[in-house]
């Protein structure tokens, strides 16, 4: 075996190949109906380079390559999250100081662990940055010790269960979501209602009362055709009007106006007709819905538009992004016209938009460098919060006046998965070289002990806090528990568990840039006053 280590540990590239490619094939394979996913390439790289070492072989990825793969993986957090995180911001401030709160008890339990076994404050920093998986807080505490050696031994250490001990917390969180009263998306469905009441009502007061709940397709007056109304058109006893929404809101609207009527006018494409439009024409992402302006370019409107695997109601507000599949309904001869505005190509899945990612990163890395003083004296957030945080306003905002910033959802969702394998393939060679020496050190029991109990405190008190006083429904608490642990490997087992729920990556983005900051600080807190 040693010629093999010697040719992987001098080709970092051939490594790098060798370990996506055994990690994500183990990653696929299913025991009790459970799979590890991606998180498999941290596990593989782990114990390849920890073999490698007993022949005296150094498996190591190079720094760089780990370190675009995370900024690659949080930038794609933020876009993909960034549409639906600012609107939890304003609720899910009590979620970040309650995350913050956890990591500040597991701060002083590792104190205090540390204390009482005899290890010196940098073991236990690095101990702590182990437990909770985060780099930049073993960098926080090496520099706050003056020298690497300490902490890199308690963190390496206890790394291993900090992804193991949090992915188990993810199971079993993941395991009681059927009991959850919220859904990822409600399920659409159609109807035709006979108006009946006699009320004076325009199409504007109908979705003034269900705003982003239903979309009315079409309204046929009496003896006329089938139309795609204006917004201000009336609605008189005895029209049709085919409408889209979930189940609940149909049947209240369906109450309110009149009763179902069995007449199929969607069946009726003599003038009117449906298409599924791909969004690909640049200039148009980033905007919303009511900027397309096709009722009055072409009579036509959008009534659900489907980003990834979920279909939603868009209201007027509602921010379209590349990739983005619309269901238009529209006059029959103007829908070669619609689709060419709109561009209708494939290209919309696949474009990463490359201006707008490498304009992403370069703020992002820049912003992460940016010293912050304190009194103890200064911090910088690194390199993934700072991708993380300008992902999410990119995400949000879509475009910045003419350039589009932000990418198809299954653009990104393809992106954030090569950043992560990247990221896990370097972490798992980096623990991996001092795992195997560090473990048989005279402190190595102590310092697993400690990583140990600092770990479950963290996840049990992150699942506590979330359940008992923020009703966090599992499945975006098992993507809090990756966002608090500052670990894509959870991230990815939640996903892989929930065939990429959108309220886990949420989770993750909502409490990521908190724990990664005060991570860091405390890390250099267990140093500075052990």
């Amino acid at each position: 075996m040693a010629p093999i280590f010697d040719l992987l540990a001098a080709h970092p590239l051939l490594l790098f190949g060798l370990l996506l490619f055994v990690g994500s094939a183990l990653g696929h394979v299913r025991v009790a109906g459970a799979s590890l996913g991606p998180a498999a390439v941290l596990f593989v790289a782990l114990g390849l380079t920890a073999w490698g070492q007993s022949y005296g072989a150094e498996l190591l990825i190079p720094e760089v390559l780990g370190s675009f793969g995370l900024v690659l993986f949080t930038f794609m957090i933020g876009i993909i999250s960034g549409p639906n995180f600012f609107g939890s911001l304003k609720r899910g401030w009590p979620v970040m100081l309650s995350t913050l709160g956890v990591l500040v008890i597991a701060a002083v339990v590792a104190g205090l662990g540390g204390r009482a076994l005899g290890l010196e404050a940098p073991v236990t920093a690095g101990t702590f940055a182990g437990a909770l998986t985060n780099t930049p807080g073993l960098a926080a505490a090496s520099q706050a010790a003056g020298s690497a050696d300490l902490p890199a031994v308690g963190y390496s250490i206890s790394y291993l269960w900090g992804v193991v001990g949090m992915m188990l917390a993810a199971a079993w969180a993941l395991r009681h979501r059927q009991t959850d009263g919220a859904a990822a998306a409600p399920v659409l469905e159609q109807t035709t209602i006979r108006v009946e009441t006699r009320e004076a009502l325009t199409i504007d007061d109908v979705l003034a009362t269900y705003p982003a709940t239903v979309s009315i397709t079409r309204l046929k007056h009496k003896a006329a055709r089938a139309t795609v109304p204006a917004p201000t058109e009336p609605i008189l006893v005895g029209d049709l009007m085919s409408v889209v929404g979930p189940a609940d809101a149909l049947a209240q609207l369906t109450n309110d106006l009149g009763h179902t009527s069995s007449v199929d006018i969607i069946g009726d494409r003599t003038s009117l007709d449906s298409n599924r439009v791909t969004l690909s024409a640049s200039k148009l992402a980033g905007h919303a819905v009511a900027e397309l302006d096709l009722w009055n370019r072409f009579g036509a409107q959008v009534s659900r538009v489907r980003r990834g695997d979920v279909d939603m109601i868009p209201d007027p507000d509602f921010q379209l992004q590349m990739g983005d599949r619309l269901r238009v309904v529209g006059p029959r001869d103007k829908m070669r016209a619609i689709r060419i505005f709109l561009g209708d190509s494939e290209r919309g899945f696949s474009d990463i938009n490359p201006v707008g990612l490498a304009l992403g990163l370069l703020v992002g890395i820049g912003i992460g460098t940016i010293p912050l003083p304190l009194p103890m004296g200064h911090f910088t957030l690194g390199s993934a919060a700072g991708t993380l945080i300008v992902g999410l306003v990119f995400g949000r905002l879509g475009r910045i006046g003419p350039m589009p910033v932000s990418m198809s959802t299954a653009a990104a969702h393809s992106l954030s998965g090569l950043g992560m394998l990247t990221f896990l393939a370097y972490a798992g060679t980096r623990a991996g070289t001092q795992f195997a020496g560090a473990i048989s050190s005279n402190i190595g029991w102590k310092v697993a002990v400690l990583g140990f109990v600092v770990t479950v405190v963290a996840a049990v008190g992150l699942l506590a806090t979330a359940r008992l006083f923020h009703r966090t429904d599992w499945v975006q608490l098992a993507g809090q528990l990756g966002g608090a642990q500052t670990q894509p490997a959870v991230m990815a087992f939640a996903n892989t568990r929930t065939n990429f729920d959108t309220r886990v990556a949420l989770g993750y983005a909502l409490v990521y840039p908190v724990a990664m900051v005060g991570k860091i600080l405390l890390s250099q807190l267990l140093v500075l006053i052990g």
